[in-house]
């Protein structure tokens, strides 16, 4: 089964066709008109979805070399719902015209099962960190569809941080990628910052957020350099010792780290140090991408599930009500 997949939940226009060895194709469209902002303006992002959606799909079928596919994949959620709106219609009106069957994912599905992608032998169960610009959480994964959340962000979540810290350092936007690099010539331990803790095994990086911008305050002179390092490794520190309480918890001794903040280099270091199988997908499987969509979307359908085409865009969706 070959399987197209749409995503448009922030700023990336996206699609992908998997089918039974993989990633066959994927072909992505990166919004860069929201730097000027300093964060994605969500308008913009609908309207840009607009005007490359169909290219982006064309070309994707051109170099998967097939006129239509077996089936159709979009995020339907959860996202900036204008933004969904737009790649879960688009997928909709395709599957209806083909006469395939439809099924909208769960951006968050996407992302927790993407470590499959590259690796289909994965064990079940396995915990899964999911972290990224709007979402910090752990789950304890035990199939296709069956997760149960063992924690999560109170507030902040990390790429959240590293973006507002990244803004106190005048690093621009996106935050995350211009941390990592600067992170890389300072000292981790220049800076004493504080390991914010939160009831059970949640998380909370409003408190860190705020430390760094109160040591900034206090020291102007201090070299940004450090910052970067001693925040990243912070968040770092906080995600690892999360990881390992759920360890304790569950006994599941296999991780899977996926999202956007699972690109970054401390963050893979600091987690390959745990005493567990880790695994984290290739850096371009870790961002939103179309690959992950249709991927999950696959699974679904082979797991017997499809979605009717009056679904609906949700800018919330747990993943444990998927």
């Amino acid at each position: 089964m070959q399987v197209l997949g749409i995503e448009t939940s922030c700023d990336e226009t996206a699609a992908a066709v998997v089918g039974p060895e993989g990633l066959i194709t994927d072909v992505t469209f990166s919004q860069v008109i929201h730097k000027a902002y300093g964060g994605v303006v969500p308008e913009l992002a609908s309207r840009a979805h607009v005007e490359r959606i169909a290219a982006v799909v064309d070309e994707t079928l051109e170099r998967a070399g097939i006129e239509r596919p077996d089936a159709v994949a979009a995020t339907s959620g959860p996202g900036l719902i204008g933004a969904v709106l737009v790649g879960l219609s688009y997928a909709k009106a395709l599957a209806f015209g083909w006469g395939v069957p439809f099924i909208g994912v769960n951006h968050l599905e996407g992302h927790l099962l993407s470590p499959r992608l590259d690796r289909p032998d994965l064990p079940w169960p396995f915990l899964a960190l999911v972290v990224s610009g709007g979402h910090t959480t752990l789950y304890l994964a035990e199939a296709v569809g069956r997760y149960q959340t063992l924690a999560e962000t109170i507030d902040d979540a990390a790429g959240e941080a590293f973006d507002k810290v990244a803004r106190m350092l005048g690093l621009g936007y996106p935050g995350g990628p211009a941390i990592d690099a600067l992170a890389e010539h300072g000292d981790p331990s220049a800076i004493a910052l504080p390991r914010p803790r939160a009831p059970g095994l949640n998380m909370s990086f409003s408190g860190l957020k705020t430390a760094v911008r109160t040591a900034i305050e206090r020291n102007p002179y201090m070299r940004a350099e450090d910052m970067a390092a001693s925040f990243q490794h912070t968040v770092a520190d906080v995600l690892a010792d999360r990881v390992q309480r759920a360890v304790e918890r569950t006994g599941c001794h296999t991780l899977a780290v996926s999202g956007g903040v699972a690109a970054n280099r401390g963050l893979r270091a600091r987690l390959a140090q745990l005493d567990l199988d880790v695994h984290i997908p290739p850096v371009r499987f870790c961002t939103d991408n179309s690959a992950m969509i249709a991927h999950a979307g696959r699974l679904r359908l082979l797991n017997g599930d499809h979605s009717e085409l009056d679904t609906g865009a949700q800018a919330v969706w747990p993943l444990d009500e998927a």
